[in-house]
């Protein structure tokens, strides 16, 4: 079953959540993008993870 929404479109709305402005809710990014909040908050957790498994360039 394919995905309801593409991988880039999710991380767009991550970004725009994670860089909100003061004041703004999740939930209120959510309603913008036409998703439900707890379907963005789960995004969130699930690219959290990602970041974590991905290796880290030594500098």
């Amino acid at each position: 079953m394919p995905k309801p929404y593409p991988e880039e479109f999710r991380q767009d709305v991550v970004r725009v959540a994670r860089n909100r402005g003061p004041g703004v809710t999740v939930e209120q990014v959510a309603a913008d993008f036409g998703v439900h909040a707890m379907t963005l908050w789960k995004w969130m957790r699930r690219a959290d993870i990602d970041a974590a498994d991905k290796p880290r360039s030594a500098c």
